[in-house]
């Protein structure tokens, strides 16, 4: 089998990269790094060096394969981040139709059932609808709930201010927890086996704690047994983050998509879809990678 897979070397992408070549299919990683591109291309994978912004490109790379994994890459230097993550799934779009691909599966966001106010993910949501606009291609989004790296942009806040927090809600929200491996490996098992019909979704998920309870275990990790986590107003997350180096476009969707969290509707839809098995990665297993950052910082 043939597979093509966007996102270079990213968190989710490599292991899935990985996962598939421990599996002997032929994988194309895109990137546009051949040095970044290296671990993976020294294990058995093709590099196809270029953009998700060049269609032709996309297209002539697409060719061929049984299937291909998409996901938009960051882009913090976007003036509309949710027009631009829509403009990457159009580009998709129009490279799956081109090189006449019949499977596909796209990483998703929990949230991505609203059309609006949820950051980044409304952009996702956007994807998908451009997605399912191709006939005879069949689909497989994949929703995972928020990536426990996220919580690593908290690092200098929890050295320096002794505390970890965000706009999320209070010590007794839940969150939905979901480890990057654990994508990966949804994702390898869905291209693996080929066996989606249609356009369909499926939610991924690996812990679900509160946001006490987060502050307590990566507290204990780092030394910090008392570490309290602290609700932030929209107002005080949007100036923290610009403070912190953010361009006002990302910190602005950002600080959006928290509030959707706290609000509980970028949840509601996932609440009522929960996966039958969560994966392996539990928000102990976090913390000691948020202690090996820590540490290093």
């Amino acid at each position: 089998m043939k597979y093509v897979i966007t996102g270079g070397a990213g968190h989710v992408s490599k292991p899935l990269v990985e996962n598939l070549l421990a599996a002997g299919a032929e994988v194309t990683v895109i990137g546009r790094n051949p040095e970044n591109l290296k671990p993976l291309t020294d294990k058995g994978a093709k590099a196809a060096i270029g953009s998700v912004d060049d269609v032709s490109f996309l297209t002539d790379t697409f060719a061929g394969a049984d299937a291909i994994y998409t996901m938009v890459p960051p882009n913090f230097g976007a003036t509309n981040w949710k027009d631009y993550i829509e403009q990457v799934g159009k580009n998709f779009a129009e490279a799956i139709k081109g090189a006449n691909i019949k499977y596909v599966v796209n990483l998703s966001s929990v949230g991505a059932h609203l059309p609006e106010g949820c950051g980044p993910v409304t952009g996702l949501h956007r994807v998908e609808q451009v997605l399912n606009k191709l006939e005879d291609v069949n689909i497989k989004h994949l929703r995972p709930a928020f990536f426990f790296d996220n919580f690593l942009g908290n690092l200098q806040m929890v050295k320096q201010m002794n505390i970890i927090g965000g706009n999320y809600g209070d010590a007794a929200a839940k969150m939905v927890l979901t480890s990057p491996a654990d994508i990966a490996a949804v994702a390898a098992e869905e291209l693996l086996h080929l066996n989606f019909k249609g356009h369909s979704i499926r939610y991924i998920a690996s812990d679900v704690r509160t946001t006490g309870e987060v502050a307590k275990v990566i507290g204990a990790a780092v030394g910090k047994a008392n570490l309290p986590w602290v609700e932030f107003t929209d107002e005080q997350s949007l100036e923290g983050m610009q403070q912190a180096g953010l361009p006002h476009e990302i910190a602005k969707n950002y600080t959006e998509m928290g509030h959707a969290m706290r609000s509980g509707k970028m949840q509601e839809d996932y609440l009522n879809n929960q996966p039958e098995t969560l994966g392996k990665t539990k928000l102990e297993d976090f913390a000691k990678t948020f202690a090996g950052a820590y540490n290093a910082s």
